[in-house]
């Protein structure tokens, strides 16, 4: 036998202890089974916590909380690298798997009346009032640093940490204000502001890093402006054309007969990816285009589903919406456990939740104004309500999600530090 068949023999000998596909194969059933108990453990906890009715721990902090246990174990034993690497919060699988579902549940679940009789103020705090708690915060951060009170970044970089901080995810209070039945004009600002709000920050953190990467080549903030009603108006559009071809479809196509129920149901949960992958691909925003999609396909496309169709349907995307929901709280904690933070710079941490806190008062107080001068006086938004807006304007995954991104996006230290922030944040409001 010779050299090169012995060295065949070698190559493909299963024996081989590193990277060999078997090893990966099961550091992948391991990771997997793991996530999969911390699911179950997390519903059970969650159901457990709602039956004895114990606010003081949320379900998506007890999620939370599942994770960064299971992740601190991890990063102290000595588990297999490739096993941990299975724990790493992925932003990619976050936009473009966990998020879809959830933002589409969203437009499907809400209730048309009340949603759309606030639709003027809903539009006014989660549009200009996004805005403004993007510039204020990036504006306050930027003189901090200048002040020499915290961490100097530049002022586009400032206004990228101020876009992705004014992403809000109040899931806890609105859970909460579910079973304590809170009035349903405040519960549809909450919602319908929550949602419309994280499209607004993705656009803005997006056009905002286009500037940074000088994409714009010095053209004045007009361009800025324009470039950012192209991809709200553009999203919008599409998840309004997808949602009317669905419903088209589903009306002529004469899907709604026994023996093609599958087929109905199939076409239908493929819609909102559609609608989602669409606008990703064409560069504009796929939550926009698919919370639209979903608030079209409930109202004209569920009616010409057959009825057996129509139960799978709201039942499978209510389920597809918790699970994911469930595991970006279980995955934020495994990631913020085992993720490398930069926690020398505490002075940005304390004062960016300061500031947040005033560009959020700031968001509120001013749209609230703005919405009661055109309200008559039955109408109004009353100070408790603004005063429960503002509180919750909680940090959740897409802040996480997007601040990951950003450590691949700006330099190194400035990324870090951001991200660590946003960590921080995210704990402590949650």
């Amino acid at each position: 036998m010779g050299m090169e068949d012995e060295a065949q023999i070698m190559v493909i000998s299963p024996a081989e202890p590193k990277g060999s596909p078997v090893k990966d194969q099961q550091a992948a059933g391991v990771g997997i089974l793991l996530q999969i108990m911390m699911l179950v453990l997390s519903f059970v906890l969650g159901h457990v916590l709602r039956r004895h009715r114990l606010y003081f721990l949320p379900e998506a902090s007890a999620s939370l909380l599942i994770g960064l246990i299971v992740g601190g174990l991890a990063n102290i034993s000595n588990t297999q690298t490739n096993i941990r690497a299975w724990f790493n919060f992925h932003e990619e699988f976050f936009f473009l798997f966990l998020l879809p579902p959830i933002i589409f549940q969203s437009g499907f679940s809400l209730s048309p009346k009340p949603f759309f009789s606030n639709f003027g103020a809903i539009v006014t705090f989660a549009i200009l009032g996004t805005f403004i708690a993007s510039v204020v915060t990036g504006g306050l951060v930027y003189l901090g640093g200048l002040m020499f009170l915290m961490y100097r970044l530049p002022f586009v970089e400032c206004l990228m940490f101020g876009a992705l901080i004014s992403a809000t995810d109040p899931v806890t209070v609105l859970s909460i204000f579910q079973e304590l039945g809170t009035d349903v004009n405040l519960y549809a600002l909450v919602f319908g502001e929550s949602v419309l709000n994280d499209a607004m920050a993705i656009s803005l953190y997006r056009t905002m890093s286009l500037v940074r990467s000088h994409a714009y080549h010095g053209k004045n903030f007009f361009f800025v402006i324009v470039r950012f009603l192209e991809t709200f108006v553009g999203s919008m559009s599409a998840g309004v054309g997808v949602g009317f071809t669905s419903a088209l479809l589903f009306k002529y196509a004469g899907l709604d007969i026994d023996n093609l129920q599958n087929l109905e149901c199939c076409i239908f949960v493929l819609f909102p990816y559609f609608s989602y992958m669409l606008a990703e691909g064409f560069g504009l925003s796929g939550i926009v285009s698919i919370l639209f999609t979903g608030m079209v396909m409930k109202h004209y496309t569920y009616s010409n589903l057959s009825e057996s169709s129509q139960q799978f349907v709201a039942e499978f995307f209510h389920l597809f919406s918790s699970l994911a929901e469930t595991f970006i709280f279980i995955y934020m904690g495994l990631d913020i456990a085992m993720e490398q933070h930069s926690w020398s710079h505490i002075g940005f941490i304390f004062f960016s939740i300061l500031f947040i806190g005033v560009a959020r008062a700031a968001n509120v107080f001013s749209c609230a104004y703005l919405v009661n001068l055109v309200r008559p006086a039955h109408r109004q938004v009353p100070p408790k309500h603004q005063k429960a807006l503002w509180y919750c304007g909680l940090r959740g995954a897409m802040a996480f999600a997007l601040a990951l991104q950003s450590i691949h996006d700006l330099p190194d230290g400035h990324g870090q530090t951001i991200f660590t922030a946003t960590t921080a944040i995210v704990i402590l409001t949650d």
